[in-house]
């Protein structure tokens, strides 16, 4: 079963955690000094704060995390049919997470992720994926260019 997945940037780690724990009733599931993720079941979300990415507070980006590599690929299907730019990742590193992903953009620049996630990490990780999609977003693939944002994990 998919699971939804928010990820917003937030200015102060300690605080944000202390708000959400209180509205989720729960503890994170992860937790370091620049990052918590709460696994919640009511809502099914994977919801995620951190202090990365170079940008205002506020949300970072969408997604749908996959629970094996079969969802994961009936996601990519969907995604290849909206005729938008994809930027796909195998192998990669994020949030403290490894995983293989597929980031697309809406057609008003909204970023999404898609991912199965297999194992953990102890470092944040740093790639440009959300770069590399706006590339390709900007060079005609849509409307306009897709707003300058930073992805989870933009070092």
């Amino acid at each position: 079963m998919k699971r939804f997945h928010v990820h917003v940037r937030v200015d102060d780690i300690a605080q944000s955690v202390r708000f959400y724990s209180t509205l989720f009733a729960t503890e994170p599931t992860v937790l370091k000094d620049d990052y918590a993720k709460w696994m919640l079941d009511d809502p099914r979300v994977n919801f995620a704060i951190s202090t990365h990415c170079g940008e205002t507070a506020g949300i970072s980006h969408l997604g749908i995390q996959a629970e094996d590599e079969t969802e994961l690929g009936e996601i990519y299907g969907r995604l290849a049919l909206a005729e938008r730019p994809i930027f796909e990742e195998k192998a990669t590193t994020c949030c403290y997470a490894q995983s293989d992903k597929q980031w697309i953009a809406d057609p008003q620049g909204v970023h999404w992720e898609t991912f199965f996630t297999y194992g953990a990490s102890t470092v944040y990780g740093a790639r440009g994926a959300q770069n590399e999609l706006e590339q390709v977003t900007a060079q005609g693939a849509c409307c306009e260019p897709a707003k300058t944002a930073a992805a989870c994990c933009t070092g």
